[in-house]
């Protein structure tokens, strides 16, 4: 009964949004993302910013602006502040500020330079230098490829929080790109234990976070501004307290770029980025499913994994690994022609369909 009220809600779903809301949603998705890794990666290591905590705090603080003048200026409409409100939104924040720190950590540790004396390169992600003196490199492709495993994660969760069933081309599809994933990562030359550990932990928390979030646009009285609104304004008090407890506020704003425009002007960028990389979240979410929201930054982490292949020069070029990401490329547009020609991205096709969802049977069958 579980998995047929799943299909069915699955197929309604598909049915209340029009293909190119899907189709725009996910491509405005793909957009952000990948602006925001420029920038980001900009910030922290061409400017050599020393605290990623304060750069997510300040693109909490750009959310909430954003939204709150939007709210005041009747553009758009959210709950005000209510005890029941905040109460409906946990644990979404919990969540976030793990994918949050563990993503700026896993992205200020892609890459780092075994000669600090010479000049930071131009702001391009793969060109991108910091000062570290450490004579290993670790490449922005190589952190794409990590990435791959949120998609299992997210797929899993599904299943289990949402109750979701998935066709067996669906699954087959997100096997394809998880074994890309792993057929590139057996080539990496450059494995280091502190950065992977942190690209992993932000694959768990990424997936959580996308189910939770998809959970809540279907509460009552929240909407998509109020799942970003009240999901920042819980975040931003805790993490400012923790980076005064660290030392990282003081070490921010003792930082010697302020004076200079540039870095003024990218700090800015990257805060008012954070807040379309989460808006685009929701709305992805909101009109896709939180599984082909992690299939789509997928898909735009292996086309800039080929970019970082002939741009840059820090890419450890192998042909397991070019191997790997072409793989993860073929699953990726196998799944987005399965979710958006005219398909649902979970169906119910009968004895094609692989319920993945968790079952009663292991507690009928336990031994009295």
């Amino acid at each position: 009964m579980c998995a047929a009220t799943a299909a069915a809600a699955a197929r309604q779903d598909a049915a209340e949004h029009p293909a190119a809301h899907r189709v725009g949603s996910a491509l405005f998705y793909a957009g952000s993302s990948f602006l925001i890794t420029v920038v980001n990666k900009t910030v922290l290591t061409t400017f050599r910013f020393p605290s990623y905590v304060c750069l997510g705090i300040g693109q909490m603080i750009a959310t909430l602006v954003v939204l709150y003048a939007a709210k005041v200026s009747r553009t758009v409409q959210f709950p005000d502040v209510d005890r029941s409100v905040l109460f409906k939104v946990l644990p979404l924040p919990l969540l976030y500020v793990g994918n949050h720190i563990t993503g700026l950590a896993s992205t200020k540790k892609l890459r780092f330079d075994p000669f600090p004396a010479l000049p930071a390169l131009p702001a391009l992600p793969a060109l991108t230098r910091s000062l570290t003196g450490a004579a290993v490199f670790r490449s922005l492709p190589m952190f794409t490829v990590l990435r791959k495993f949120t998609i299992l994660m997210t797929m899993t969760l599904e299943a289990y929080v949402l109750r979701r069933t998935f066709s067996k081309p669906l699954v087959y599809s997100v096997g394809t790109i998880v074994l890309g994933a792993t057929i590139a990562a057996s080539a990496d030359l450059a494995f280091d234990a502190q950065a992977y550990a942190f690209i992993l932990l932000n694959d768990a928390f990424t997936a959580a976070a996308g189910v939770c979030t998809k959970k809540k646009l279907g509460v009552e009285g929240l909407g998509k501004y109020g799942v970003l609104f009240y999901n920042a304004l819980l975040i931003v008090v805790p993490t400012v307290l923790a980076s005064v407890f660290t030392g990282d506020l003081r070490e921010a704003v003792a930082f010697e770029g302020w004076a200079q425009a540039t870095f003024v002007l990218c700090f800015l960028l990257s805060c008012f980025m954070g807040f379309v990389l989460m808006y685009s979240i929701v709305l992805c979410s909101y009109y896709n499913s939180a599984l082909t929201t992690t299939v789509v930054g997928a898909i735009k982490n292996v086309a800039v994994a080929y970019i970082g292949i002939f741009v840059g020069g820090d890419y450890l070029f192998s042909w397991t690994n070019f191997l790997g990401l072409s793989i993860c490329m073929l699953g990726g547009l196998v799944y987005s022609y399965l979710t958006f020609n005219n398909k649902p991205p979970e169906s119910n096709a009968g004895t094609s369909e692989l319920k993945l969802h968790a079952t009663q049977d292991s507690k009928k069958s336990a031994p009295v």
